[in-house]
């Protein structure tokens, strides 16, 4: 598994921050999910550039909704370990709850409670 990262460290090294606009996530209907060929109609388009767009618009945009589920998973890592609640997890039944090793969770609870501190202001960034 990768290391736990805010969304706006996995671009370019430059030292402004990054402002995300990934494509819009159309849910398919049940019908197309029914083939398993289907994919957000990309099997469909002729044309390459257009394919090469929107492909590079959804792997982005899927680049990015995975980073910023990662951020909110070590938020609730950290809430849930905290150890000023009466019903903290203890790390190992984090780790189990959440399918990651214990060194894992460690890792995620620290980054967690980093975002905590910084009052989680990165996360739902827009243009």
């Amino acid at each position: 598994m990768s290391q736990p990262r805010p969304a706006s460290e996995s671009g370019a090294a430059s030292s402004a921050p990054r402002r995300r606009r990934p494509a819009s996530l159309v849910f398919e209907p049940p019908e197309a999910v029914a083939d398993p060929e289907h994919f957000f109609d990309l099997e469909s388009m002729d044309d390459p550039r257009e394919l090469l767009r929107r492909s590079t618009e959804l792997a982005l945009a899927f680049r990015v909704a995975a980073d910023r589920a990662t951020e909110y998973q070590a938020i609730a890592a950290a809430q849930l370990a905290d150890p000023r609640r009466f019903d903290r997890l203890p790390l190992a039944t984090l780790a189990e709850q959440a399918e990651w090793s214990e060194d894992y969770a460690q890792k995620m609870i620290e980054f967690g409670r980093g975002l905590l501190r910084d009052g989680g202001t990165h996360l739902g960034e827009a243009d």
